[in-house]
């Protein structure tokens, strides 16, 4: 069978597979997600065998160490996936609940049901845990997916893939309701991408270059989980300790994920009585500081920033810090330079903090607290899809809700349109 065909093939079965899902009851969906996360943890050894083959062909090839870092299942990221199913297995079944409820002066009831999208594609970079988080997700929304993962994480992903399609067949889920594209062809993606008639909608998580290729070439609905060019504003008012602890969480917790800090703003009231302790913390564990003038005149281990390092995601040791005069300038910084990602301020000024929510509409906005809690898991959702910088249905981290749609219902007893 030719790309085209295969992937034309793979497309029909998922359509087919989502008409199966949508109506299946929240038990059996909820039996899968138990089942894969047994079949999983079963296959550990295996599947782990195959991650590291990934990783070395990674590291052989010249791959970037952030870039590799991505890759690994290992620890607490596969102990991570594994409780994420377990816990969108609690999580209510969104499909059928009905809301805004009302009834019309003829007494026509209008209400609103959340149903499944349908069949989402998704096409993602390096991570292969996204492969169990999307397929989680999806199929408890009542949804199919198909996954297209990257070359650099081939063999993880099918060893995943095999084992939650396992799982369905053992509990009497569709298998195709877990559809992934087995080769590594680029042009795979162009073929997906055309596939109107059976895919509902795109996500598309990775680099500027993939996401630029998917939104100009894709005939399908996209939403786009674009950079994470994540900033902290340190307000005149911020409490040094605090800012120092969020500051260095925000950067070093895990530096390869999307919601690392990348960019410091520092109020100027703040910037010699605040600042140099937060970035020594950062100095003093390896993290390379790039700033403005005045930041490299305060502290001066900071070697200079380019212009293209304040819309840079560098996901690794490197943080770009600039003194801003006052919250309007740091709002104009996010809004020039930000992803629509996740913006936090530091502060004790009650009326700063109101401000920064209601002027930065990015896609997670925070006050006194880390930027790692931009992730669907920590906010509840479960595993997540990723986190839209689509100001579309879906912004900020994707969950169940998301991954449906609402239809209206009418329930009448005879009324006619007169």
């Amino acid at each position: 069978m030719n790309l085209d065909a295969q992937i034309l093939d793979l497309a029909k079965r998922a359509r087919e597979a989502s008409r199966q899902t949508a109506a299946l009851r929240t038990r059996e969906k909820d039996a899968w997600l138990l089942r894969a996360a047994e079949r999983l943890a079963a296959a550990e050894e295996r599947i782990l065998a195959e991650n590291r083959r990934d990783m070395e062909a990674a590291e052989a090839k010249g791959v970037a160490g952030p870039m590799v870092r991505r890759l690994d299942l290992a620890g607490g990221r596969w102990s991570d996936m594994l409780d994420g199913l377990r816990q969108i297995a609690t999580l209510p079944d969104p499909v059928g609940a009905m809301s805004d409820v009302r009834v019309r002066p003829n007494g026509l009831r209008v209400g609103r049901m959340r149903i499944p999208l349908g069949v989402i594609a998704i096409i993602y970079e390096s991570r292969p845990n996204v492969t169990v988080d999307a397929a989680a997700l999806c199929v408890k929304a009542g949804n199919a997916v198909i996954l297209r993962g990257g070359s650099e994480a081939i063999h993880s992903n099918l060893a995943l893939a095999d084992e939650l399609r396992a799982a369905a067949k053992d509990v009497g889920v569709p298998e195709d309701a877990i559809g992934i594209v087995p080769r590594t062809d680029r042009a795979a993606i162009d073929h997906l991408l055309v596939q109107d008639r059976f895919v509902d909608l795109v996500i598309p998580r990775g680099g500027p270059g993939l996401i630029r290729k998917v939104t100009e070439s894709s005939t399908i609905p996209v939403i786009k989980h674009d950079a994470g060019v994540c900033h902290v504003f340190l307000d005149a008012s911020a409490d040094p300790e605090m800012a120092t602890a969020i500051v260095r969480d925000s950067k070093l917790r895990q530096m390869s994920v999307c919601n690392g800090l990348e960019t410091l703003l520092v109020h100027r009231e703040a910037a010699r009585g605040v600042m140099p302790q937060v970035l020594k913390a950062l100095h003093e564990e390896g993290v390379e500081i790039r700033g403005c003038p005045l930041t490299r005149e305060i502290f001066p281990e900071a070697v200079e920033a380019s212009g293209a390092d304040w819309s840079a995601e560098f996901l690794d040791k490197i943080l770009a810090v600039r003194v801003v005069d006052d919250l309007d300038a740091a709002v104009r910084h996010i809004q020039e330079y930000g992803s629509d990602h996740t913006e936090v301020i530091v502060t004790n000024d009650y009326a700063s903090s109101q401000a920064f929510l209601a002027r930065v509409n990015s896609s997670c906005v925070g006050v006194n607290c880390s930027t790692a809690f931009s992730d669907g898991y920590r906010l509840g959702l479960g595993a997540e899809i990723g986190i839209s910088t689509s100001r579309l249905h879906a912004y900020g981290p994707m969950g169940l809700e998301e991954l449906t749609t609402r239809k209206f219902v009418l329930q009448g007893e005879g009324q006619l349109r007169e």
